[in-house]
């Protein structure tokens, strides 16, 4: 099924935008893994809509809510299952997708997978709303491989053609991705953060969207994990980042631009670091060989479309009559979904890390006792 991911570590994301609630169930975690729900639920919060001029106005508490899988403040190793309402919900915004499918959106696609039967509101089960369950699971798991050491975070490289400024990922300390996520606007350069508040206010007026770049990064994984071809690093992690909705493209390391270069000037020359670890002097590579990690941090880099709602006139077709027309969305929308998306990735990233280091070392191996 389309909801389901995962190998050891399998997650079930269920609920549809405008319905009660969406959630997620977590299949697969070792037992008495700590959890802190507070600690969860401002990792939510950073996700949640109605929070900022960037973002739609509806809002939404995303309060998770516990239904099995959790004792005393641990895992059980049973399925961990987590309900949130959808508090804030206008179906009546919605009652024309059915037969005015928009622009981009999964309106018209999804009426012909599922003969109609699918729910139209907001998107469904299509809609972002469904990566408050996947945030969930991605602060469990965050929770769990920061106790290992390991440590997931993500910033915006860029909004549009304004860029954040350029990191060594080397030298970048997990201090480095506490500061950006406690941020407002995730970003290293205010100064240009501010640049790229401004572009997203001028497309907000002008009643239209703008897309972006987030940037993450994974400190701490050991060397040695991963599978060669498919059931690498980087099938693994692209495979649930695809999963979410307004991602378009998912490159690692120098990514694209490894293209324009020369073995030469591409190759991560290996060295001893000053504690007698393997390493190497540059990191083009995203710490990934061969879809095994190789120990340095790894960088993924996540392209997010504008978003597809705007307030704008767009040409569409009516489905009942086969005539062109127009659809202009009264829904509620972000004119930037990037901001929002990056614990997103975060979440992705993280469980995608975690499923790894379950198929390497199992669910009740040492590496899960405390």
């Amino acid at each position: 099924m389309g909801s389901i991911w995962g190998k050891q570590l399998k997650i079930s994301l269920f609920g549809e935008s405008h319905g009660p609630a969406v959630g997620v169930v977590l299949d697969g975690l070792p037992p008495g893994q700590k959890v802190d729900l507070e600690e969860a639920a401002s990792f939510l919060a950073r996700r949640a809509p109605g929070r900022s001029s960037w973002s739609t106005a509806r809002k939404e508490t995303d309060e998770p809510h516990i239904l099995s899988g959790l004792y005393r403040g641990r895992t059980c190793g049973t399925p961990l299952c987590a309900v949130i309402e959808n508090k804030d919900a206008r179906p009546e915004d919605y009652r024309d997708r059915e037969r005015i499918p928009r622009p981009s959106h999964a309106d018209y696609t999804g009426k012909m997978r599922y003969h109609g039967f699918n729910d139209p509101r907001g998107g469904g089960h299509f809609s972002g709303r469904l990566t408050a369950g996947l945030c969930f699971a991605g602060a469990v798991a965050k929770q769990i491989l920061s106790e290992r050491n390991i440590f997931v975070g993500a910033r915006i490289a860029a909004i549009g053609e304004i860029l954040d400024q350029v990191l060594d990922s080397t030298q970048i300390t997990g201090a480095d991705l506490a500061a950006v996520a406690a941020k407002r606007f995730p970003v290293f350069s205010d100064e240009q953060g501010r640049k790229m508040v401004e572009l997203i206010e001028l497309v907000r007026e002008e009643g239209d969207s703008v897309g972006g770049i987030i940037e993450c990064i994974a400190l701490g994984m050991p060397a040695g994990v991963g599978d060669p071809l498919f059931g690498g690093v980087k099938a693994t992690l692209s495979s649930i980042l695809h999963g979410i909705p307004a991602v378009m493209g998912v490159s690692f390391g120098a990514g694209f631009a490894s293209s324009k270069l020369r073995g030469s000037e591409n190759n991560d020359s290996f060295l001893i670091d000053a504690v007698g670890r393997v390493g190497t002097a540059t990191n083009r590579a995203g710490g990934i060989n061969g879809g095994i990690t190789n120990g340095m941090p790894i960088v993924v880099n996540v392209g997010i479309k504008p978003t597809a709602t705007l307030s704008q006139p767009q040409a569409s077709v009516d489905l009942r009559t086969g005539e062109p027309t127009t659809v202009v969305d009264t829904g509620r929308h972000d004119p930037c979904i990037v901001p929002r998306a990056v614990p997103v990735v975060e979440a992705a990233v993280a469980i995608g890390l975690l499923d790894l280091l379950l198929v390497a070392f199992g669910v009740q191996g040492p590496f899960w006792l405390d």
